[in-house]
């Protein structure tokens, strides 16, 4: 269930998953577990709130274009706290 985000998936095949996600000004995609290692590609330049799941919270400065790379099991809550435009990603998961 999401608040404020809203995903569609572009692809899925046996080895990966593409999703493009929209966090709304205030959004939030909840507290979830990855079960792949996945790429987030940014289609924006902002900045996204992440709390992990020990509490402890990052603030992700997003450059358009500029890739990163989160280990599978990664456990998180993303936000859109700051920004009055959506926050545009797409996450690449590799399924095997």
């Amino acid at each position: 269930m999401t608040t404020g985000a809203h995903s569609e998936t572009q692809l899925e095949n046996e080895h990966f998953r593409v999703t493009k996600w929209t966090i709304d000004p205030g959004g939030v995609i909840p507290m979830h577990v990855h079960e792949h290692e996945y790429v987030v590609v940014p289609m924006v330049t902002d900045t996204m709130h992440v709390t992990n799941a020990d509490g402890s919270e990052i603030v992700a400065e997003l450059t358009a274009g500029v890739s990163y790379t989160r280990p599978a099991g990664s456990e998180h809550q993303v936000e859109n706290r700051t920004s009055t435009s959506p926050v545009v990603f797409v996450e690449i998961e590799k399924l095997s």
